[in-house]
């Protein structure tokens, strides 16, 4: 009887490995469905969302994936990864040579990122932390030392009306930090969007405007934040600020941008308020003005020559080389 129950035993256990290795070759068989290609959009909405769920031990592959797509192609359409990247850093000082050493190996050409993410990243020890790299950097020496002799910009001093991709190094840096440090920044340049004198900062305060609506709608921390601020900043950009909070506050941010696209078409149109005539587009002759998606149905898609994406908080932005016409 016990040699009968010994092999019922055996024959069951050898039927279910045989049915199980069965399944997992038909499982085999079976066709995979395609990996999720990876995308700029994919990246994008990852940034867009990782302070509900922080991954920083995740940083150094997705700093791989946007290099292998070529995100750092136009380092002036690349400002939110670099300030994302440099946020991270920033959140992370205890493990941030970790990160940065996993990052490797990237191209030359795209090394610029980390050397700009460490300078942004505010860290107190950042130089020390940079000349940890050189050596894996060799081809960047210069653009090192730019940055190490204090010639080059940290994240403070980083000149907002410079490029639209300063501004969103600002927000990429919010989201990779939750440090609202960029946002202060992005509240001063507030009042540009009333300049009619300088399309410069008439683009890029309507940008600010435009881009802090968009993301108080759907960031209650930093809408609370935010209207701390009312009483602390000066007049003219609390005035700014609670046009931005209503308009966010009652999803009526189409009526920022709206305005936004007016004001610079009419500048274009009619020169600024100070020079109003027909000859101070030519003595300005071909000037490279910094348009974002704030004002690309101004200018009209085609003719910014890129795709346009807003999403929460995030710009693409060109240079664009035009002499309006009177």
């Amino acid at each position: 009887m016990r040699a009968v129950l010994s092999f019922l035993v055996v024959l069951v256990l050898a039927l279910s490995a045989g049915t199980a290795g069965a399944q997992r070759k038909a499982t085999l068989q079976q066709p995979q469905p395609p990996p999720q290609q990876l995308t700029a959009q994919t990246i994008l909405k990852w940034i867009n969302s990782y302070r509900e769920k922080p991954e920083p031990n995740k940083l150094p592959e997705a700093v791989k994936a946007m290099s292998g797509i070529g995100v750092f192609k136009e380092l002036e359409q690349a400002g939110v990864y670099q300030g994302f990247i440099a946020g991270v850093i920033a959140a992370n000082p205890e493990i941030a040579e970790k990160l940065i050493s996993e990052m490797y190996p990237l191209p030359p050409e795209d090394q610029v990122v980390i050397i700009r993410a460490i300078a942004y990243s505010g860290l107190r020890g950042w130089k020390e932390l940079l000349q940890k790299f050189v050596e894996r950097m060799p081809t960047r020496k210069v653009l090192i030392e730019h940055h190490l002799y204090g010639k080059g910009p940290t994240f403070e001093t980083l000149d907002l009306k410079a490029s639209p991709a300063n501004i969103d190094i600002m927000w990429g840096h919010y989201f990779g930090s939750g440090s609202f440090k960029g946002i202060d920044r992005i509240i001063t340049v507030l009042p540009w969007s009333k300049d009619r004198n300088d399309v410069e900062k008439l683009t890029l305060g309507s940008m600010a405007k435009w881009t802090l609506a968009q993301n108080l709608q759907t960031d209650p921390r930093l809408l609370a934040y935010v209207k701390r601020q009312l009483d602390s900043v000066p007049k003219e950009t609390a005035k700014e600020l609670r046009e931005v909070i209503t308009a966010a506050e009652t999803y009526e941010t189409a009526a920022i941008r709206k305005q936004a696209v007016a004001a610079v078409e009419e500048l274009r149109r009619k020169g600024p308020e100070n020079v109003r005539n027909a000859s101070w587009w030519g003595q300005a002759g071909q000037t490279a003005l910094a348009f974002g998606c704030v004002v690309a149905s101004a200018l009209g898609q085609a003719q910014v020559g890129i795709p346009c994406v807003i999403g929460g908080a995030l710009s693409n932005v060109a240079l664009k080389y035009m002499t309006p016409t009177e």
